[in-house]
Protein backbone atom coordinates (compact mmCIF):
# COMPACT_ATOMS: atom_id res chain seq x y z
CA UNK A 1 0.00 0.00 0.00
CA UNK A 2 1.27 3.44 -0.85
CA UNK A 3 2.08 6.00 1.78
CA UNK A 4 1.15 9.68 1.80
CA UNK A 5 4.39 11.58 1.29
CA UNK A 6 5.76 13.66 4.13
CA UNK A 7 8.62 15.47 2.39
CA UNK A 8 9.41 19.12 3.06
CA UNK A 9 7.85 19.26 6.52
CA UNK A 10 8.82 20.68 9.87
CA UNK A 11 7.68 19.37 13.21
CA UNK A 12 7.89 21.85 15.44
CA UNK A 13 -14.69 2.72 43.15
CA UNK A 14 -17.93 -0.88 47.19
CA UNK A 15 -17.32 -4.63 46.48
CA UNK A 16 -18.26 -6.43 43.31
CA UNK A 17 -21.75 -7.06 44.72
CA UNK A 18 -24.05 -4.41 43.29
CA UNK A 19 -27.54 -3.45 44.37
CA UNK A 20 -29.59 -2.14 41.46
CA UNK A 21 -29.64 -1.29 37.78
CA UNK A 22 -29.80 2.41 37.14
CA UNK A 23 -30.02 3.81 33.67
CA UNK A 24 -30.37 7.53 34.22
CA UNK A 25 -31.74 9.56 31.37
CA UNK A 26 -31.18 13.28 31.85
CA UNK A 27 -31.90 15.51 28.84
CA UNK A 28 -31.74 12.44 26.61
CA UNK A 29 -28.33 11.36 27.94
CA UNK A 30 -28.20 7.75 29.13
CA UNK A 31 -25.34 7.07 31.49
CA UNK A 32 -24.72 3.34 31.53
CA UNK A 33 -23.94 2.90 35.18
CA UNK A 34 -22.67 -0.53 35.99
CA UNK A 35 -25.15 -1.26 38.75
CA UNK A 36 -27.74 -3.94 38.16
CA UNK A 37 -29.87 -6.69 39.63
CA UNK A 38 -30.89 -8.14 36.29
CA UNK A 39 -30.30 -11.86 35.94
CA UNK A 40 -27.36 -12.94 33.85
CA UNK A 41 -28.30 -13.93 30.33
CA UNK A 42 -26.51 -15.87 27.65
CA UNK A 43 -25.73 -13.80 24.59
CA UNK A 44 -24.63 -15.47 21.39
CA UNK A 45 -21.99 -13.38 19.70
CA UNK A 46 -22.00 -14.47 16.08
CA UNK A 47 -21.29 -11.27 14.19
CA UNK A 48 -17.95 -10.94 12.44
CA UNK A 49 -16.71 -7.43 11.73
CA UNK A 50 -16.40 -8.05 8.01
CA UNK A 51 -15.81 -5.35 5.44
CA UNK A 52 -14.27 -3.04 8.01
CA UNK A 53 -11.09 -1.57 6.56
CA UNK A 54 -9.34 1.78 6.59
CA UNK A 55 -7.75 1.47 3.16
CA UNK A 56 -9.96 -0.07 0.49
CA UNK A 57 -8.54 -0.39 -2.99
CA UNK A 58 -10.45 1.19 -5.82
CA UNK A 59 -12.25 -1.35 -8.04
CA UNK A 60 -10.15 -2.67 -10.87
CA UNK A 61 -10.58 -0.23 -13.73
CA UNK A 62 -8.58 1.95 -16.04
CA UNK A 63 -7.06 4.88 -14.13
CA UNK A 64 -8.63 8.18 -15.07
CA UNK A 65 -6.87 11.33 -15.95
CA UNK A 66 -5.36 13.62 -16.01
CA UNK A 67 -8.73 15.12 -15.06
CA UNK A 68 -8.83 18.90 -15.32
CA UNK A 69 -10.87 20.94 -12.85
CA UNK A 70 -10.92 24.37 -11.33
CA UNK A 71 -10.85 23.03 -7.77
CA UNK A 72 -9.91 19.61 -6.41
CA UNK A 73 -10.89 18.83 -2.81
CA UNK A 74 -9.05 15.96 -1.15
CA UNK A 75 -11.04 14.36 1.66
CA UNK A 76 -14.84 13.99 1.76
CA UNK A 77 -15.13 15.02 5.40
CA UNK A 78 -17.94 17.36 6.41
CA UNK A 79 -15.62 20.28 5.64
CA UNK A 80 -14.60 18.69 2.37
CA UNK A 81 -18.24 18.49 1.32
CA UNK A 82 -18.95 22.13 2.19
CA UNK A 83 -15.75 23.26 0.44
CA UNK A 84 -16.70 21.38 -2.72
CA UNK A 85 -20.33 22.52 -2.67
CA UNK A 86 -19.44 26.16 -2.09
CA UNK A 87 -16.90 26.21 -4.92
CA UNK A 88 -19.25 24.38 -7.30
CA UNK A 89 -22.11 26.75 -6.55
CA UNK A 90 -19.85 29.50 -7.86
CA UNK A 91 -19.99 27.81 -11.26
CA UNK A 92 -16.61 26.10 -11.08
CA UNK A 93 -15.65 22.57 -12.09
CA UNK A 94 -15.03 20.77 -8.80
CA UNK A 95 -13.79 17.25 -8.08
CA UNK A 96 -14.14 15.75 -4.58
CA UNK A 97 -11.88 12.80 -3.77
CA UNK A 98 -13.27 10.58 -1.01
CA UNK A 99 -10.84 8.27 0.77
CA UNK A 100 -13.39 5.48 1.22
CA UNK A 101 -16.93 4.70 0.06
CA UNK A 102 -18.67 7.26 2.27
CA UNK A 103 -18.88 11.04 2.48
CA UNK A 104 -19.39 13.33 5.47
CA UNK A 105 -16.53 12.34 7.76
CA UNK A 106 -17.43 11.92 11.41
CA UNK A 107 -20.79 13.67 10.98
CA UNK A 108 -21.82 10.66 8.87
CA UNK A 109 -19.87 8.09 10.88
CA UNK A 110 -21.50 7.91 14.29
CA UNK A 111 -20.90 11.35 15.75
CA UNK A 112 -24.61 11.92 16.17
CA UNK A 113 -24.37 14.23 19.18
CA UNK A 114 -23.08 17.48 17.67
CA UNK A 115 -20.66 19.51 19.78
CA UNK A 116 -22.32 22.86 19.20
CA UNK A 117 -20.98 25.38 21.70
CA UNK A 118 -22.80 28.65 21.06
CA UNK A 119 -25.36 27.92 18.34
CA UNK A 120 -25.35 31.57 17.26
CA UNK A 121 -21.84 31.10 15.84
CA UNK A 122 -22.94 28.48 13.29
CA UNK A 123 -24.02 29.94 9.96
CA UNK A 124 -23.85 29.37 6.23
CA UNK A 125 -23.87 25.80 4.95
CA UNK A 126 -23.36 24.36 8.42
CA UNK A 127 -26.52 26.06 9.65
CA UNK A 128 -28.35 24.93 6.50
CA UNK A 129 -27.23 21.35 7.13
CA UNK A 130 -28.78 21.25 10.60
CA UNK A 131 -31.93 22.87 9.24
CA UNK A 132 -32.19 20.00 6.76
CA UNK A 133 -31.62 17.53 9.59
CA UNK A 134 -34.57 19.13 11.38
CA UNK A 135 -36.70 18.77 8.26
CA UNK A 136 -35.73 15.12 7.92
CA UNK A 137 -36.92 14.44 11.46
CA UNK A 138 -39.90 16.84 11.33
CA UNK A 139 -38.29 18.54 14.32
CA UNK A 140 -37.79 22.19 15.30
CA UNK A 141 -35.06 23.97 13.37
CA UNK A 142 -32.16 23.59 14.00
CA UNK A 143 -31.77 19.99 15.11
CA UNK A 144 -28.29 19.14 16.36
CA UNK A 145 -28.51 15.35 16.59
CA UNK A 146 -28.29 13.28 13.45
CA UNK A 147 -28.04 9.62 12.46
CA UNK A 148 -25.21 8.78 10.12
CA UNK A 149 -27.39 7.76 7.18
CA UNK A 150 -29.44 10.95 7.41
CA UNK A 151 -26.28 13.08 7.39
CA UNK A 152 -24.82 11.30 4.39
CA UNK A 153 -28.07 11.54 2.42
CA UNK A 154 -28.05 15.33 2.84
CA UNK A 155 -24.39 15.64 1.87
CA UNK A 156 -24.80 13.42 -1.21
CA UNK A 157 -27.81 15.42 -2.38
CA UNK A 158 -25.90 18.66 -1.97
CA UNK A 159 -22.98 17.34 -3.99
CA UNK A 160 -25.24 16.07 -6.78
CA UNK A 161 -27.26 19.28 -6.92
CA UNK A 162 -24.09 21.37 -7.10
CA UNK A 163 -22.63 19.23 -9.89
CA UNK A 164 -19.58 18.13 -7.91
CA UNK A 165 -17.73 15.19 -9.47
CA UNK A 166 -17.35 12.64 -6.65
CA UNK A 167 -14.73 9.91 -6.78
CA UNK A 168 -14.58 7.25 -4.07
CA UNK A 169 -11.59 5.22 -2.82
CA UNK A 170 -9.08 7.80 -3.99
CA UNK A 171 -5.97 7.71 -1.83
CA UNK A 172 -3.26 10.32 -2.23
CA UNK A 173 -0.02 8.96 -3.69
CA UNK A 174 1.92 12.14 -4.40
CA UNK A 175 1.80 15.56 -6.01
CA UNK A 176 3.79 17.41 -8.62
CA UNK A 177 4.74 21.01 -7.97
CA UNK A 178 6.08 23.70 -10.24
CA UNK A 179 7.65 26.34 -8.08
CA UNK A 180 5.22 27.02 -5.26
CA UNK A 181 2.15 25.60 -7.02
CA UNK A 182 0.67 22.10 -7.10
CA UNK A 183 0.19 21.12 -10.73
CA UNK A 184 -1.07 17.56 -10.34
CA UNK A 185 -2.36 15.22 -7.64
CA UNK A 186 -2.00 11.48 -8.15
CA UNK A 187 -3.85 8.72 -6.32
CA UNK A 188 -2.72 5.16 -5.71
CA UNK A 189 -5.10 3.70 -8.30
CA UNK A 190 -3.12 5.49 -11.02
CA UNK A 191 -5.54 8.38 -11.52
CA UNK A 192 -4.43 12.01 -11.64
CA UNK A 193 -6.13 15.37 -11.17
CA UNK A 194 -5.14 18.88 -12.18
CA UNK A 195 -6.66 22.08 -10.82
CA UNK A 196 -6.09 25.78 -10.32
CA UNK A 197 -6.65 25.37 -6.57
CA UNK A 198 -6.59 22.41 -4.17
CA UNK A 199 -8.24 22.01 -0.78
CA UNK A 200 -6.90 19.61 1.84
CA UNK A 201 -9.98 18.53 3.82
CA UNK A 202 -8.44 15.39 5.31
CA UNK A 203 -8.36 15.10 9.09
CA UNK A 204 -4.70 14.08 8.86
CA UNK A 205 -3.40 16.88 6.64
CA UNK A 206 -2.01 14.40 4.11
CA UNK A 207 -2.16 16.73 1.10
CA UNK A 208 -0.49 19.65 2.82
CA UNK A 209 2.36 17.35 3.87
CA UNK A 210 2.74 16.01 0.33
CA UNK A 211 2.89 19.59 -0.94
CA UNK A 212 5.82 20.41 1.34
CA UNK A 213 3.86 22.65 3.70
CA UNK A 214 5.18 22.99 7.25
CA UNK A 215 3.24 21.26 9.98
CA UNK A 216 3.47 19.95 13.51
CA UNK A 217 2.19 16.90 15.37
CA UNK A 218 1.49 16.56 19.07
CA UNK A 219 1.54 18.99 21.96
CA UNK A 220 3.50 22.21 22.14
CA UNK A 221 5.12 23.15 25.42
CA UNK A 222 3.70 26.01 27.44
CA UNK A 223 6.70 28.07 26.41
CA UNK A 224 6.08 27.71 22.66
CA UNK A 225 3.15 30.13 22.51
CA UNK A 226 2.90 31.14 26.16
CA UNK A 227 -0.14 28.91 26.73
CA UNK A 228 -1.00 28.03 30.31
CA UNK A 229 -2.69 24.70 29.49
CA UNK A 230 -0.30 23.44 26.81
CA UNK A 231 1.73 20.25 26.93
CA UNK A 232 1.59 17.70 29.74
CA UNK A 233 -1.40 18.35 31.99
CA UNK A 234 -2.91 16.84 35.12
CA UNK A 235 -6.21 15.25 34.11
CA UNK A 236 -9.16 15.71 36.43
CA UNK A 237 -11.91 14.44 34.18
CA UNK A 238 -12.03 10.81 33.01
CA UNK A 239 -9.62 9.87 35.76
CA UNK A 240 -9.05 6.94 38.11
CA UNK A 241 -10.71 7.63 41.45
CA UNK A 242 -9.13 4.79 43.45
CA UNK A 243 -5.76 3.05 43.49
CA UNK A 244 -5.44 0.03 41.22
CA UNK A 245 -2.51 -2.35 41.10
CA UNK A 246 -0.92 -1.82 37.66
CA UNK A 247 1.26 -4.93 37.41
CA UNK A 248 0.60 -8.17 35.57
CA UNK A 249 1.29 -10.03 38.80
CA UNK A 250 -0.16 -7.81 41.52
CA UNK A 251 2.53 -6.27 43.67
CA UNK A 252 5.38 -7.40 41.41
CA UNK A 253 6.81 -4.62 39.21
CA UNK A 254 9.16 -7.14 37.59
CA UNK A 255 6.14 -8.85 36.00
CA UNK A 256 5.53 -5.79 33.82
CA UNK A 257 2.70 -3.31 33.41
CA UNK A 258 -0.83 -4.25 32.45
CA UNK A 259 -1.88 -3.53 28.84
CA UNK A 260 -2.73 0.10 28.22
CA UNK A 261 -0.26 1.53 30.76
CA UNK A 262 2.89 3.24 29.48
CA UNK A 263 6.24 3.03 31.25
CA UNK A 264 6.97 6.58 30.09
CA UNK A 265 7.60 9.07 32.93
CA UNK A 266 4.81 11.54 33.67
CA UNK A 267 7.06 14.47 32.80
CA UNK A 268 6.92 18.10 33.79
CA UNK A 269 3.59 19.88 33.52
CA UNK A 270 3.68 22.15 30.48
CA UNK A 271 6.37 20.17 28.65
CA UNK A 272 5.75 19.38 24.99
CA UNK A 273 5.78 16.03 23.20
CA UNK A 274 4.44 14.29 20.11
CA UNK A 275 1.47 12.58 21.74
CA UNK A 276 -2.01 13.14 20.29
CA UNK A 277 -5.33 12.96 22.06
CA UNK A 278 -6.92 9.51 22.02
CA UNK A 279 -9.04 8.19 19.15
CA UNK A 280 -12.11 5.95 19.24
CA UNK A 281 -15.12 4.96 17.17
CA UNK A 282 -18.43 6.74 17.75
CA UNK A 283 -20.90 3.88 17.65
CA UNK A 284 -24.58 3.96 16.80
CA UNK A 285 -26.17 1.65 19.37
CA UNK A 286 -29.72 0.80 20.34
CA UNK A 287 -31.60 -0.65 23.29
CA UNK A 288 -34.35 -1.91 20.99
CA UNK A 289 -35.28 -5.57 20.62
CA UNK A 290 -33.55 -5.61 17.21
CA UNK A 291 -30.15 -4.74 18.68
CA UNK A 292 -27.17 -6.70 17.41
CA UNK A 293 -25.07 -8.16 20.24
CA UNK A 294 -21.61 -6.67 20.54
CA UNK A 295 -19.35 -8.94 18.47
CA UNK A 296 -16.25 -10.83 19.48
CA UNK A 297 -13.58 -9.31 17.23
CA UNK A 298 -10.88 -11.33 15.57
CA UNK A 299 -7.82 -11.36 17.83
CA UNK A 300 -9.89 -10.76 20.97
CA UNK A 301 -7.70 -10.73 24.10
CA UNK A 302 -9.45 -10.43 27.45
CA UNK A 303 -6.18 -9.53 29.19
CA UNK A 304 -6.37 -6.07 27.62
CA UNK A 305 -9.16 -5.27 30.08
CA UNK A 306 -7.61 -6.58 33.31
CA UNK A 307 -7.04 -3.00 34.49
CA UNK A 308 -10.76 -2.32 34.07
CA UNK A 309 -11.64 -5.52 35.94
CA UNK A 310 -9.47 -4.48 38.86
CA UNK A 311 -10.96 -0.99 38.82
CA UNK A 312 -14.43 -2.50 39.04
CA UNK A 313 -13.23 -4.77 41.81
CA UNK A 314 -11.98 -1.70 43.67
CA UNK A 315 -15.58 -0.53 43.83
CA UNK A 316 -15.83 2.07 41.10
CA UNK A 317 -18.87 1.10 39.10
CA UNK A 318 -18.53 4.13 36.91
CA UNK A 319 -19.46 4.85 33.35
CA UNK A 320 -17.69 2.69 30.80
CA UNK A 321 -19.36 4.73 28.10
CA UNK A 322 -21.91 7.45 27.56
CA UNK A 323 -24.86 6.98 25.26
CA UNK A 324 -26.76 10.02 24.04
CA UNK A 325 -30.10 9.60 22.31
CA UNK A 326 -29.91 10.66 18.68
CA UNK A 327 -33.29 9.60 17.34
CA UNK A 328 -35.86 7.13 18.55
CA UNK A 329 -33.98 4.25 20.14
CA UNK A 330 -30.69 5.01 18.40
CA UNK A 331 -27.89 6.39 20.56
CA UNK A 332 -24.40 7.79 19.99
CA UNK A 333 -21.96 5.92 22.25
CA UNK A 334 -18.87 7.88 23.24
CA UNK A 335 -15.98 7.67 25.68
CA UNK A 336 -16.54 8.42 29.34
CA UNK A 337 -14.61 7.60 32.48
CA UNK A 338 -11.15 6.37 33.41
CA UNK A 339 -11.27 3.26 31.20
CA UNK A 340 -13.56 3.48 28.21
CA UNK A 341 -13.65 3.48 24.41
CA UNK A 342 -10.77 5.93 23.97
CA UNK A 343 -7.74 3.81 23.07
CA UNK A 344 -5.37 5.99 25.04
CA UNK A 345 -1.84 6.22 23.67
CA UNK A 346 -2.52 4.04 20.63
CA UNK A 347 -2.87 6.70 17.95
CA UNK A 348 0.41 8.61 18.19
CA UNK A 349 1.81 7.21 14.93
CA UNK A 350 -1.36 7.75 12.91
CA UNK A 351 -0.85 11.34 11.66
CA UNK A 352 2.38 10.63 9.78
CA UNK A 353 1.97 6.88 9.17
CA UNK A 354 1.64 5.35 5.73
CA UNK A 355 -1.52 3.56 4.72
CA UNK A 356 -0.29 0.10 5.70
CA UNK A 357 0.63 1.22 9.20
CA UNK A 358 -2.62 3.15 9.55
CA UNK A 359 -4.50 -0.01 8.63
CA UNK A 360 -2.77 -1.78 11.52
CA UNK A 361 -3.62 1.05 13.92
CA UNK A 362 -7.20 1.13 12.65
CA UNK A 363 -7.69 -2.60 13.17
CA UNK A 364 -6.11 -2.39 16.62
CA UNK A 365 -8.66 0.26 17.57
CA UNK A 366 -11.45 -2.00 16.27
CA UNK A 367 -10.14 -4.94 18.30
CA UNK A 368 -9.73 -2.81 21.41
CA UNK A 369 -13.16 -1.16 21.37
CA UNK A 370 -15.18 -4.11 20.09
CA UNK A 371 -13.28 -6.33 22.50
CA UNK A 372 -14.07 -4.00 25.39
CA UNK A 373 -17.81 -4.24 24.76
CA UNK A 374 -17.63 -7.98 24.20
CA UNK A 375 -15.70 -8.37 27.45
CA UNK A 376 -18.19 -6.27 29.40
CA UNK A 377 -21.12 -8.21 28.01
CA UNK A 378 -19.76 -11.76 28.32
CA UNK A 379 -16.85 -12.14 30.72
CA UNK A 380 -17.46 -14.47 33.65
CA UNK A 381 -14.80 -12.50 35.53
CA UNK A 382 -17.23 -9.60 35.86
CA UNK A 383 -20.35 -9.31 37.99
CA UNK A 384 -23.55 -10.45 36.28
CA UNK A 385 -24.87 -6.93 36.75
CA UNK A 386 -22.11 -5.55 34.56
CA UNK A 387 -22.89 -7.99 31.78
CA UNK A 388 -26.60 -7.29 31.95
CA UNK A 389 -26.09 -3.53 31.79
CA UNK A 390 -23.92 -3.93 28.70
CA UNK A 391 -26.26 -6.42 27.05
CA UNK A 392 -29.08 -3.90 27.31
CA UNK A 393 -27.50 -2.22 24.27
CA UNK A 394 -26.21 -3.48 20.96
CA UNK A 395 -25.21 -2.21 17.54
CA UNK A 396 -27.98 -0.43 15.64
CA UNK A 397 -29.05 -2.61 12.68
CA UNK A 398 -30.01 0.33 10.47
CA UNK A 399 -26.52 1.82 10.25
CA UNK A 400 -23.21 0.91 8.61
CA UNK A 401 -24.56 -2.19 6.91
CA UNK A 402 -21.53 -2.48 4.63
CA UNK A 403 -19.17 -2.65 7.64
CA UNK A 404 -21.04 -5.03 9.96
CA UNK A 405 -22.91 -2.13 11.61
CA UNK A 406 -19.63 -0.69 12.90
CA UNK A 407 -18.61 2.85 11.83
CA UNK A 408 -16.25 2.99 8.87
CA UNK A 409 -14.42 6.09 10.14
CA UNK A 410 -11.99 6.17 13.06
CA UNK A 411 -12.45 9.35 15.08
CA UNK A 412 -9.12 11.03 14.37
CA UNK A 413 -9.49 13.90 16.81
CA UNK A 414 -6.27 15.48 15.63
CA UNK A 415 -3.64 14.67 13.03
CA UNK A 416 -1.11 17.02 11.53
CA UNK A 417 -1.66 20.74 12.08
CA UNK A 418 -0.34 23.20 9.52
CA UNK A 419 2.19 25.85 10.52
CA UNK A 420 1.13 28.99 8.69
CA UNK A 421 1.80 32.68 9.16
CA UNK A 422 -0.89 32.73 11.82
CA UNK A 423 -1.28 30.04 14.47
CA UNK A 424 -4.53 29.98 16.43
CA UNK A 425 -3.67 29.68 20.14
CA UNK A 426 -5.14 29.70 23.61
CA UNK A 427 -4.88 33.50 23.52
CA UNK A 428 -7.74 33.72 21.02
CA UNK A 429 -9.79 31.42 23.23
CA UNK A 430 -9.17 33.63 26.26
CA UNK A 431 -9.94 36.82 24.34
CA UNK A 432 -6.43 38.26 24.60
CA UNK A 433 -6.05 38.17 20.81
CA UNK A 434 -8.75 38.85 18.23
CA UNK A 435 -8.01 37.85 14.64
CA UNK A 436 -8.60 40.76 12.23
CA UNK A 437 -9.48 38.40 9.35
CA UNK A 438 -11.87 35.71 10.69
CA UNK A 439 -13.59 33.30 8.32
CA UNK A 440 -15.36 31.10 10.91
CA UNK A 441 -16.00 31.02 14.65
CA UNK A 442 -15.14 28.44 17.31
CA UNK A 443 -17.22 28.38 20.47
CA UNK A 444 -16.93 24.93 22.05
CA UNK A 445 -14.76 24.37 25.11
CA UNK A 446 -11.11 23.51 24.55
CA UNK A 447 -11.77 19.78 24.70
CA UNK A 448 -8.75 17.52 24.35
CA UNK A 449 -9.00 13.88 25.39
CA UNK A 450 -6.36 12.07 27.39
CA UNK A 451 -3.11 11.35 25.57
CA UNK A 452 -1.39 8.86 27.89
CA UNK A 453 -1.90 6.44 30.77
CA UNK A 454 1.17 6.36 33.04
CA UNK A 455 2.09 5.57 36.62
CA UNK A 456 2.02 8.10 39.45
CA UNK A 457 3.09 6.84 42.86
CA UNK A 458 2.61 3.29 41.64
CA UNK A 459 -0.95 3.80 40.39
CA UNK A 460 -2.33 4.31 36.86
CA UNK A 461 -3.20 7.88 35.96
CA UNK A 462 -4.60 9.24 32.71
CA UNK A 463 -2.83 12.35 31.45
CA UNK A 464 -3.63 15.10 28.98
CA UNK A 465 -7.36 15.72 29.31
CA UNK A 466 -8.16 19.42 28.97
CA UNK A 467 -11.71 20.76 29.20
CA UNK A 468 -11.48 24.51 29.60
CA UNK A 469 -14.33 26.89 28.66
CA UNK A 470 -13.66 29.80 26.33
CA UNK A 471 -13.79 33.37 27.53
CA UNK A 472 -15.95 34.02 24.46
CA UNK A 473 -16.35 32.60 20.96
CA UNK A 474 -13.37 33.46 18.80
CA UNK A 475 -12.76 34.03 15.12
CA UNK A 476 -10.52 31.71 13.10
CA UNK A 477 -8.10 33.68 10.96
CA UNK A 478 -8.05 33.32 7.20
CA UNK A 479 -4.25 33.15 7.50
CA UNK A 480 -4.62 29.93 9.51
CA UNK A 481 -6.12 28.06 6.54
CA UNK A 482 -3.57 29.13 3.90
CA UNK A 483 0.10 28.06 3.87
CA UNK A 484 2.99 30.46 3.64
CA UNK A 485 3.08 31.59 0.01
CA UNK A 486 6.67 30.42 -0.33
CA UNK A 487 5.52 26.86 0.42
CA UNK A 488 2.34 26.63 -1.65
CA UNK A 489 0.29 29.29 -3.43
CA UNK A 490 -2.72 27.21 -4.48
CA UNK A 491 -3.68 25.16 -1.41
CA UNK A 492 -6.26 25.78 1.31
CA UNK A 493 -6.73 23.66 4.43
CA UNK A 494 -10.17 22.86 5.81
CA UNK A 495 -9.40 20.58 8.79
CA UNK A 496 -5.70 20.41 9.70
CA UNK A 497 -5.65 24.17 10.25
CA UNK A 498 -2.79 26.15 11.73
CA UNK A 499 -3.54 25.96 15.45
CA UNK A 500 -1.84 24.88 18.64
CA UNK A 501 -2.88 21.59 20.24
CA UNK A 502 -4.80 23.55 22.88
CA UNK A 503 -6.70 25.82 20.50
CA UNK A 504 -7.33 23.03 18.02
CA UNK A 505 -9.21 21.28 20.82
CA UNK A 506 -11.97 23.87 20.28
CA UNK A 507 -11.59 24.31 16.52
CA UNK A 508 -11.90 20.56 15.81
CA UNK A 509 -15.71 20.36 16.14
CA UNK A 510 -17.67 19.21 13.10
CA UNK A 511 -19.83 22.35 12.66
CA UNK A 512 -16.63 24.43 12.72
CA UNK A 513 -15.03 22.19 10.10
CA UNK A 514 -18.12 22.77 7.95
CA UNK A 515 -17.81 26.56 8.26
CA UNK A 516 -14.05 26.49 7.69
CA UNK A 517 -14.63 24.22 4.69
CA UNK A 518 -17.15 26.63 3.24
CA UNK A 519 -14.68 29.49 3.67
CA UNK A 520 -11.99 27.40 1.95
CA UNK A 521 -14.35 26.65 -0.93
CA UNK A 522 -15.26 30.31 -1.26
CA UNK A 523 -11.61 31.40 -1.22
CA UNK A 524 -10.75 28.67 -3.71
CA UNK A 525 -13.40 29.91 -6.13
CA UNK A 526 -12.12 33.50 -5.84
CA UNK A 527 -8.52 32.44 -6.39
CA UNK A 528 -9.31 30.08 -9.26
CA UNK A 529 -11.53 32.58 -11.05
CA UNK A 530 -8.94 35.36 -10.81
CA UNK A 531 -5.98 33.00 -11.28
CA UNK A 532 -4.23 34.40 -8.22
CA UNK A 533 -2.51 32.89 -5.21
CA UNK A 534 -4.88 31.92 -2.41
CA UNK A 535 -2.90 34.23 -0.14
CA UNK A 536 -3.81 37.14 -2.45
CA UNK A 537 -7.57 36.69 -2.07
CA UNK A 538 -8.87 39.99 -0.72
CA UNK A 539 -10.20 39.37 2.75
CA UNK A 540 -12.94 42.01 2.46
CA UNK A 541 -14.27 40.29 -0.68
CA UNK A 542 -14.12 36.87 0.98
CA UNK A 543 -15.83 38.19 4.09
CA UNK A 544 -18.58 39.83 2.05
CA UNK A 545 -19.23 36.65 0.08
CA UNK A 546 -19.43 34.54 3.24
CA UNK A 547 -21.67 36.88 5.23
CA UNK A 548 -23.83 37.46 2.17
CA UNK A 549 -24.82 33.78 2.25
CA UNK A 550 -25.43 33.65 5.98
CA UNK A 551 -21.91 32.92 7.21
CA UNK A 552 -20.78 34.00 10.68
CA UNK A 553 -17.18 35.14 10.40
CA UNK A 554 -16.53 36.93 13.67
CA UNK A 555 -17.76 37.49 17.19
CA UNK A 556 -19.71 39.55 18.16
CA UNK A 557 -21.88 38.31 15.32
CA UNK A 558 -20.57 39.39 11.95
CA UNK A 559 -17.85 41.62 13.42
CA UNK A 560 -14.14 41.12 13.08
CA UNK A 561 -13.17 42.79 16.34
Amino acid sequence: MSSPPVAHHRTLAPSTAVNSLLQADFECVNYLLIISTQADTTVRMTLALEGLQYHRRAPAAEPEGPIDADVVVYGATSGGVTAAVRAARSGLRVVLLAFDDRVGGMTASGLGETDVGDARTIGGLARAFYAEVAAAYHAPDPHWKVEAHVAEEIFLRWLADAGVVLRRRRHLLDVTKTGNRITELRTDDGSSYRAQVYVDASYEGDLLAAAGVSYTVGRESSATYGESIAGVQHSINHQFERPVDPYVVPGQPSSGLLPGISAEPYGAVGSGDRHVQAYNFRLHVTNGSDRIPFPRPEGYDASRYELLRRYLEAGIYELYGRTTRVHGRVFDMNNHGAFSSDHIGAGDEWPEAGYARREEIFQDHVRYQAGLLYYLSTSADLPAEVRAATQAFGLAPGEFRQTSHWPHQLYVREGRRMLAEHVVTEHEATGRIVAPDPIAVASYVMDSHNARRVLVDGNPRNEGNVQVPLARPFGISFRSIVPRISECANLLVAAAVSASHVAFASVRMEPVFMTVGEAAGCAASLAASARIAVQDVEYDVLRRDLTGSGGIVGWPRGEAA
